[in-house]
C-alpha cells in the first residue's frame, strides 16, 4: 500500500532515470565548454600568419603608428 514516491516503479524507472541524468550532465558540461570557448575567443583576431605576427609586433613596439599598421594590416588581409 506505499504507492506514490516510494512505490516500487520497477526497472524501467531506473533506466529512465539514469538516461535522464547522463542527458543533465552532458547538458551542463557542453554549456560549460561552450562558456569556455566564447570567453577565450579575442575580439580582434589574433594574428593567421607569420607577416601579421610581425606586423602586430611592431605596432606593439611602436615602430609603426595606428594608421599604417591598419592600412598594412588591410593589405595582408587582401592578399589572404
Amino acid at each position: 500500500m506505499m504507492g506514490g514516491w516510494y512505490g516500487g516503479g520497477g526497472a524501467g524507472s531506473w533506466i529512465a532515470m539514469v538516461v535522464l541524468m547522463g542527458l543533465f550532465w552532458a547538458g551542463v558540461v557542453t554549456v560549460v565548454v561552450v562558456l569556455l570557448r566564447h570567453s577565450s575567443r579575442n575580439t580582434d583576431h589574433p594574428p593567421k600568419d607569420e607577416a601579421e605576427r610581425i606586423l602586430h609586433a611592431r605596432f606593439a613596439r611602436g615602430e609603426i603608428d595606428e594608421q599604417e599598421y591598419t592600412a598594412r594590416r588591410a593589405v595582408l588581409r587582401e592578399a589572404g
